[in-house]
């Protein structure tokens, strides 16, 4: 910790960055995509349900893999911490879209149905019952978060917590204890989160 202490923290920071940023695009788009599941249009429902099958059936490094790789010889050529973003929203919107369609089945029907009795459009009766039910925040940011290791995979400065540990290893022989506090890392993150979302689910 006395030479790497430093390293940490810029590991911690950096992953808990991305993992907003990510956090924020997958929740959208994940509520974009079960909007779209659920919707009475087929097409829509199509796009959607291939959206999931297709994201959620990829590993995360093959399609971290073909976004850095990929991308270029189309003319689209990212950083490599947008590439990881990119990789961890997709899985994440994925994930979370199917969490959500799990929510939504816990949703009563007769509180669906007293709505529709009181002439609420079909948006908002998702606004307001459905969705607020249904999110699956909590899993989702921890998901989201432990997927930011992907960034182990590419050179990004300043490095994630699971990259950290490459990066000393290299150096000097950290061995377990370089794991073990880099897992400290994500798992202080997780607890936190955690009790914040119980006190945000009970409210």
């Amino acid at each position: 910790w006395s030479l790497y202490g430093q390293n940490y923290i810029d590991a911690l920071l950096a992953t808990w960055g991305m993992t907003l940023e990510s956090f924020a695009i997958a929740m959208v788009l994940a509520v974009a995509v079960t909007v779209m599941r659920v919707s009475p249009l087929k097409p829509l429902r199509v796009f959607g349900d291939l959206y999931v099958q297709v994201f959620r059936n990829i590993p995360g490094i093959a399609l971290l893999i073909i976004v850095v790789y990929a991308l270029p010889p189309l003319k689209v050529v990212l950083p490599y911490r947008t590439c990881v973003i990119v990789a961890t929203v997709l899985l994440g919107s994925a994930f979370g879209s199917e969490n959500f369609m799990s929510g939504i089945n816990t949703v009563g029907v007769g509180q669906v149905e007293a709505a529709r009795s009181l002439g609420m459009s079909f948006s908002r009766i998702l606004a307001k019952i459905v969705i607020p039910q249904a999110l699956p925040m909590t899993n989702l940011f921890i998901a989201v978060m432990l997927t930011t290791a992907l960034g182990s995979q590419v050179p990004l400065k300043p490095q994630e917590l699971t990259g950290v540990v490459s990066y000393i290893n290299t150096r000097s022989l950290g061995g377990v204890a370089a794991f073990f506090i880099s897992a400290l890392g994500y798992l202080g993150t997780a607890f936190v989160v955690s009790h914040i979302g119980n006190y945000i689910d009970k409210k």
